[in-house]
């Protein structure tokens, strides 16, 4: 079977596999695969993969038709298999697949509002209730979901898609091939106000926000815009739901952030950094390149060296938790009482003058 049209439902033997994503094929090539599966709960037609042998009784007792998994576990199992350096990546490749993104009809809904002076290629997709303002550029094959508003002299790459209900604010530009999910906002004001009187000023937020490619951004995650300079997203960007970037700040290329992580504005994070689930970072703080910081830990420094960073209370009952808290509050007198107690017995040291043991 070849691979031609993506839009349809798939299936493929091992042999079509292998010949698209590559990998050492071992065992019966002509096994046809419908889809992926773990491996517990894997039935016949499906394939499952293993990465670490903690999960080696699922591997023994899966009824999967098939398995993908590394090198050195290939004999691990006599089922049928893809051997690769990285299964994982593999399983994804695979169920992009088997589960090919439906691609919507060229053509712009009769409801759909589009300014005279916007530059839309007829390859676009325009959904119903959608509206693109003046100024604005796409590229070939953008897709623009229902009620969906990009914003004046805004420009989208090609291939890039905005689900249902995107709002992309003016001046922004979006790379090719990026995913903007349902209710993704990018390009808002960010939060600059200036104290004044006892009231507060808003100080215009006059940047934009730049995306590059390949950036993915999930449903209802937010990237305000520049106050002075550009909010700044880099290529390959991978952004969870209910995200909050704030104005000003550099999300370094291939950076991974999950669900629910606050960035402050005018932070600077670097490439290849993973920033675990509802994590903070505060404003004007720089974080270098491959650091981990593990779920919900608070960054107050600027983190200047590759490595993983923690900074978590575990859990406890809550009459527990508030005596931990007090003690917590007491820790700056402690420290107090001990350096006052070194202090005083390096002096009652000084004063006894040199002694030697006696035997």
């Amino acid at each position: 079977m070849g691979i031609r049209n993506r839009q349809q439902a798939v299936h493929y033997t091992l042999r079509d596999i292998v010949d698209e994503l590559g990998g050492q094929l071992l065992g019966d090539e002509t096994i046809v695969i419908t889809r992926v599966a773990s491996l517990s709960q894997a039935v016949a037609g499906q394939i499952g993969f293993l990465t670490d042998r903690k999960y080696l009784t699922q591997l023994r007792e899966t009824a999967a038709s098939a398995v993908i998994l590394s090198p050195v576990n290939q004999e691990l199992t006599d089922l049928p298999r893809i051997v690769t350096d990285n299964p994982y990546a593999y399983f994804a490749k695979l169920s992009a697949l088997l589960n090919p993104v439906f691609i919507p009809a060229p053509g712009v809904a009769t409801t759909a509002s589009v300014d005279s002076s916007a530059v839309v290629p007829d390859s676009c997709s325009l959904a119903p209730g959608c509206v693109i303002e003046a100024g604005v550029v796409l590229g070939e094959r953008v897709s623009i979901g229902p009620n969906s508003v990009v914003g004046r002299n805004t420009r989208i790459g090609n291939d890039s898609t905005l689900a249902a209900n995107v709002t992309v604010y003016h001046d922004c530009t979006i790379g090719e091939h990026c995913n903007l999910f349902s209710g993704a906002v990018v390009g808002a004001d960010g939060f600059g106000y200036a104290p004044e009187h006892g009231q507060w000023t808003k100080i215009p937020q006059v940047g934009r926000v730049l995306i590059a490619d390949h950036v993915d951004i999930g449903a209802n995650t937010t990237i305000d815009r520049g106050a002075l300079d550009d909010t700044i997203i880099e290529q390959g960007v991978k952004i969870d739901n209910l995200v909050q970037i704030g104005h000003n700040c550099r999300i370094g290329a291939h950076t991974v952030i999950a669900g629910c992580v606050g960035i402050a504005g005018s932070a600077v994070i670097g490439q290849h950094c993973r920033i675990g689930g509802a994590a903070m970072v505060l404003g004007h703080l720089q974080v270098a390149d491959h650091v981990t910081i593990s779920p919900g830990t608070m960054i107050t420094r600027s983190l200047l060296q590759a490595d993983t960073y923690t900074a978590l209370m575990p859990f406890q009952a809550h009459r527990q938790w508030l005596k931990t808290a007090a003690n917590i509050r007491h820790l700056g007198d402690l420290d107090a009482e001990v350096r006052q107690l070194k202090h005083e017995l390096a002096a009652l040291k000084l004063a006894l003058g040199p002694t030697t043991d006696q035997h």
